[in-house]
């Protein structure tokens, strides 16, 4: 009974690690960031499950930045492999500080603020839509369907200046699934897969060994210092002063 008051709640919490999706790390762009493109990729999931085969990518290249806004280039593909069949009807990621507006062209060229988007994933700064709706969740019958992409570019407004712009929590949302049972709708959690450009900054910062590699580097110094001292030459050493 004991055993059983100590595990079950290790297991519930376990079970939650495995539902959530995993996130991508933040990106944080200033002036000096124009140029610069980030790829992600996603994976389908509902209900806590990942759905195999459910994919798509998305790249952002920054490509103008004024005191109070962002403009970016979008391209998003619908990578979902047989035997289902897809399609990615929005995008949408979190900002900070939080955007007053959006502007979209393209593919997606409809945008909504601080809605919901399904799946457990809750509320969104913005997302860039197909269809004039009015939430995230979709609508509508367009979008990209397996094997297509769309490009086009969108525009993020804020209230203040900023000095720095961070994006993060990064989905798209899939529509009109077939082949994955009684799935027909889900969203995909993306995770960055490449960087390119002129520069490019991370939220996460200067890049720490873990403890482990730390452990092996202080290993390898002390050996290196033993090594050294062992082939000092006899004339090298220090000899004692007698009186």
């Amino acid at each position: 009974m004991k055993l059983n008051r100590v595990f079950l709640p290790i297991a519930a919490i376990a079970s939650l690690a495995v539902a959530a999706p995993v996130l991508a790390e933040p990106i944080t762009l200033d002036g000096s960031s124009i140029g610069n493109n980030y790829t992600f990729t996603y994976n389908g999931f509902s209900d806590g499950t990942t759905i195999n085969g459910l994919t798509g990518s998305t790249t952002f290249t920054l490509t103008a930045v004024s005191p109070t806004s962002y403009t970016f280039a979008y391209s998003v593909s619908n990578t979902t492999s047989s035997p289902l069949t897809s399609r990615i009807s929005s995008f949408a990621f979190n900002t900070d500080p939080n955007i007053s507006s959006a502007t979209s062209t393209g593919a997606f060229s409809y945008t909504t603020l601080n809605s919901n988007y399904p799946n457990g994933i809750g509320t969104v700064d913005v997302c860039f839509k197909d269809a004039k709706t009015g939430s995230c969740a979709g609508g509508g019958s367009g979008g990209l369907t397996t094997g297509q992409t769309g490009t086009g570019s969108f525009t993020l407004n804020f209230s203040q200046p900023l000095t720095s712009l961070t994006l993060s929590d990064f989905f798209v949302r899939y529509q009109s699934i077939t082949g994955a049972g009684n799935v027909t709708s889900a969203s995909g959690s993306g995770t960055m897969t490449s960087t390119g450009g002129t520069t490019t900054t991370t939220s996460g910062g200067t890049t720490v060994p873990e403890p482990g590699m730390l452990g092996m580097m202080a290993g390898g110094l002390a050996t290196l210092f033993l090594l050294r001292r062992r082939r000092r030459p006899a004339s090298a050493r220090q000899v004692p002063a007698f009186a």
